[in-house]
């Protein structure tokens, strides 16, 4: 085991302001102090721990080391946990603040990422919500970095050393275009579309579900475009390229050409995926990110029609 002496709750906060702002100067401006002196403190934490917590970028600032990523993550929760054994001493009731990473997969993050914050903030006006979009792949490395603390995304891809909570189901759907010939017909038999060109939402692990998803069924999609945006799916729809296969509903009916898109149920049952919370389970859950996944639960209890 390495030898790590004794280092001070300030350093640990100047060290957080630092990697929050990614720039020395900027960083002591915030904490009112010298740049020297934030710089020997930084300096002198690398010595306690023994690891290089930053590399120096010259004229752009730091960037964090894997080592310096790890101390964040736990540094994170210990000045929480600072606080609110304070508040405990003088019988105070916790107030939440400070800042919360928080991951989201990209074909959600526009259906619930605003507005869960919007709630959220108006109980803890105190904590500073950074969101981090990216694909299932994405997070589940941001999870594993400590880049965030939670992740909402699907349960496909998530690997078996992460821990995570299932929320809700969510049954894929036919996109088409309203004008098609078989765009009434609701519900529809995915058989029926099996020549028909199909439009995939072409991002890692969702490709495979839909696939997957396809294969449950026996039959294998005649892939005519891949796109990794959701919206740009829905225009080739909407333009007539194609079907799609998708799990997250909109409640607009045109796209940004405003071409309709008609939405239908299968007949047969199409393998569902689940909205997910995810964390690592070797840091302990601070309580801004508890209280944000009571958020997003509480979200979709009441979320009915578009899921």
């Amino acid at each position: 085991m390495a030898c790590v002496r004794s280092f001070t709750l300030m350093q640990l906060r100047y060290f957080e302001a630092v990697a929050r702002s990614g720039n020395i100067t900027v960083a002591a401006a915030k904490l009112k102090v010298t740049q020297s002196t934030l710089s020997a403190a930084i300096s002198q934490l690398e010595k306690d721990v023994g690891a290089m917590l930053f590399i120096r970028i010259p004229r752009k600032g730091v960037q964090l080391t894997a080592a310096g990523r790890r101390l964040l993550s736990g540094s994170v929760r210990l000045l929480e946990e600072v606080e609110q054994l304070a508040t405990v001493v003088h019988g105070e009731q916790m107030e939440l603040k400070g800042e919360l990473n928080v991951g989201l997969f990209s074909p959600i993050a526009p259906f619930i990422g605003p507005i869960v914050l919007r709630e959220f903030e108006k109980k803890y006006p105190q904590v500073h919500v950074n969101y981090f979009e990216g694909d299932q792949a994405a997070l589940v490395r941001a999870v594993k970095s400590g880049d965030v603390e939670l992740a909402v995304m699907y349960d496909i891809g998530v690997t078996p050393d992460l821990l995570r909570e299932q929320i809700k189901p969510v049954i894929p759907h036919v996109l088409i275009a309203s004008d098609h010939p078989l765009a009434k017909k609701n519900p529809i038999s995915i058989y029926e579309l099996r020549d028909e060109p199909f439009i995939l939402l072409d991002l890692p692990h969702t490709r495979e579900y839909f696939l997957q998803a396809f294969r449950q069924v026996g039959i294998e999609p005649k892939i005519r475009h891949r796109a990794s945006g959701y919206e740009t799916v829905r225009s080739f729809v909407g333009q007539g390229h194609g079907y799609s296969l998708l799990n997250m509903r909109t409640n607009l009916d045109v796209t940004y050409q405003n071409a309709k898109v008609t939405t239908l149920e299968t007949k047969e049952e199409m393998l569902p995926v689940h909205v997910t919370l995810v964390r690592s389970p070797g840091v302990r859950p601070s309580t801004k990110s508890v209280a944000f996944a009571a958020s997003v639960k509480d979200h979709f209890s009441r979320r009915t029609g578009l899921v």
